[in-house]
Order: C-alpha cells, then sequence, then structure tokens
C-alpha cells in the first residue's frame, strides 16, 4: 500500500470513528429522542462506543497475522486516540453532567462503587497511552514503549468488567463483549507460547 493511500485510509478510518458521536450531537440537537434519561444515554453511547473501539483496536494483530496485511498496523493509533476521546467524553459527561461537579459525591461514587472505580483506573492508564502515541515518544522511549502499550490489554480487561458490572439487567451484551476480549487475549496467549516453543527449540544444542 502506498503512502498516500494509507493517509486517505487514516483519514476514512478517522471518518468513521467520529460518525457514532456526530450522530449522538444531532439527537442532542433534537434530531431524534435520547429516551427518558438523556444523561445516562449520552454516558452509556460515549462508554460503549469507546469499548466497542478499543476491542477493534485489539483485532488489529490477529487480523495482520492472519492475513499478511502489516499495514494494518498503522490504523492502530487513529482507533487508539479515538477510543480515548470517547472515553475521555465519557469521564467528562460523568463529572458534569451526572454529578453536577460535586466532588464530595464523585470521590463516595469512585471509592464505593467498584464499577466507577475499575472505570476510572481504566482511564487513568488511558492516559499515557494517548500521551505517547506519538512517533517521536515511541522513538525516545524505544523498548518501554511496547511494554508501556501493552497495558491496553489490562485496560480492556478493566473496560470490559465497568461494562459488565454497569448493566443493571441481565442481558447478554456484556457475555457477549466477555467472549471476544478472551478470544483476542487468548489469540496472544496462543502466540506467545508459540514464540516461546519456538525459542526454546533454537536454543537447544
Amino acid at each position: 500500500m502506498t503512502r498516500r493511500s494509507l493517509t486517505l485510509l487514516k483519514a476514512f478510518v478517522a471518518l468513521a470513528c467520529s460518525i457514532p458521536f456526530l450522530i449522538l450531537v444531532a439527537r442532542i440537537a433534537g434530531f431524534g429522542s435520547l429516551g427518558a434519561n438523556p444523561i445516562q444515554e449520552v454516558l452509556h453511547t460515549l462508554g460503549k462506543t469507546g469499548l466497542n473501539l478499543l476491542l477493534l483496536t485489539l483485532t488489529i494483530t490477529p487480523l495482520r497475522r492472519l492475513t499478511g496485511l502489516n499495514w494494518l498496523v498503522a490504523l492502530r493509533r487513529t482507533l487508539g486516540l479515538s477510543v480515548f476521546g470517547y472515553i475521555l467524553l465519557h469521564a467528562v459527561t460523568y463529572v458534569v453532567l451526572d454529578q453536577s461537579l460535586n466532588w464530595s459525591l464523585l470521590l463516595a461514587d469512585i471509592t464505593q462503587r467498584p464499577y466507577i472505580t475499575i472505570g476510572v483506573a481504566a482511564l487513568l492508564l488511558l492516559i499515557p497511552l494517548a500521551v505517547t502515541s506519538t512517533n517521536a515518544m515511541q522513538r525516545r522511549l524505544g523498548t518501554r514503549w511496547i511494554k508501556l502499550h501493552r497495558c491496553v490489554y489490562i485496560i480492556a480487561i478493566l473496560g470490559v468488567i465497568h461494562f459488565f458490572w454497569q448493566v443493571k439487567v441481565t442481558t447478554p451484551e456484556p457475555l457477549i463483549y466477555s467472549f471476544i476480549l478472551i478470544v483476542l487475549l487468548g489469540f496472544r496467549v496462543r502466540d506467545w507460547l508459540v514464540r516461546q516453543r519456538r525459542s526454546a527449540a533454537l536454543s537447544r544444542p
């Protein structure tokens, strides 16, 4: 794939990632309904979109390995920054609209409601990944950059648990998200085990 084609593809992916946000803005502006609880609907839409994009980001490596399309790696940054944008907006909506900037109530929520605690932890882990997403930071950190960005696996686990615990009514949706995450992480564990076996075989006399 040429550099120009890849640039156009990145722009298309960025536009596609923004569509759920634009639809949400249109609904807020009156072109649609937000239901009986608009704040919760906004919270749910932003958080769920962020989680969807996070799982989509984790599919890049398996797809690249299975298809040999190495250019897919170039899309991870666009997807990752979109994840951060949605989760940040999710958090801002919670703090400003849901909690009305009531810091004492917010602190009580974080410390007493486990799914909120996990959500905050996931956001805090996302921040350094977003800050170090540039090529310059990748060169500066070297191998430490790879280790740091492996935190995305922890973030994904926290995100799915946050969603699972947040759902008040028993539905299959959290189970589906959990299954997808298990498959994506399982692929990586299997890949790591294969590499370990190959390394051990090469090291034998």
